[in-house]
């Protein structure tokens, strides 16, 4: 008797053991929530007065910006593209290059976005473009869990000179924005290949 429930207990957990490693079970990955985003469908940014011209999505919405980390905009071309849906947001800032050196504006494009990032970010990348409307500029991707991970800046080194910075308000998480940033970045990328310099300003 004692031998037949010793052998009973043996092939019921052979059997489990078997049903187990036959199970479609896996371990999966942490999720997160799906998020829909938009279709993408751009409209232009033409407004009389300002010195530029580009493209950006129908579902931004362009916002004049007075002030900047709470300082006074320099001048009135400096412009938000808020996205509420995402708290998302593209700011524009411009220059005028004499009474600002372009040496000086370089330098702070670079310092905005290793300085004030480098304690977070895990790396930093820069890399020179040139537009298909022949302008140039430089094009930082910032990896980590950062306030932006994407900041550019356009140039013709004699006269204008405009910087932008995508960011979102939220806490930095780069897994969980990881979705949402890529979106924006194709965003980011179109602004800067339509964009253009006014003949007259």
């Amino acid at each position: 008797m004692e031998n037949r429930r010793s052998l009973f207990f043996i092939i019921l957990v052979f059997t489990a053991a078997i049903t187990a490693c036959n199970s479609d079970y896996t371990i999966k990955p942490r999720g997160y929530f799906q998020i829909d985003f938009p279709k993408k469908a751009y409209q232009r940014f033409d407004q009389p007065g300002y010195p530029y011209t580009f493209e950006y999505p129908v579902y931004g919405k362009v916002l004049k910006d007075s002030l900047f980390f709470e300082e006074q905009a320099e001048n009135p071309y400096w412009i938000n593209i808020d996205f509420p849906q995402f708290e998302g947001r593209i700011h524009i800032s411009y220059k005028e290059i004499g009474p600002n050196k372009f040496d000086s504006l370089v330098n702070d494009a670079y310092q905005m976005s290793y300085k004030q990032h480098t304690y977070r970010a895990s790396g930093i990348d820069s890399k020179p473009f040139t537009t298909p409307a022949g302008i140039e500029g430089v094009y930082f991707t910032l990896k980590g869990n950062t306030a932006t991970s994407t900041q550019f800046f356009l140039t013709d080194s004699t006269r204008h000179f405009l910087r932008g910075a995508l960011y979102f308000n939220t806490t930095p998480n780069e897994d969980s924005l990881r979705p949402v940033t890529r979106f924006f970045q194709e965003d980011v990328q179109h602004l800067i290949n339509t964009f253009q310099w006014k003949a007259n300003k």
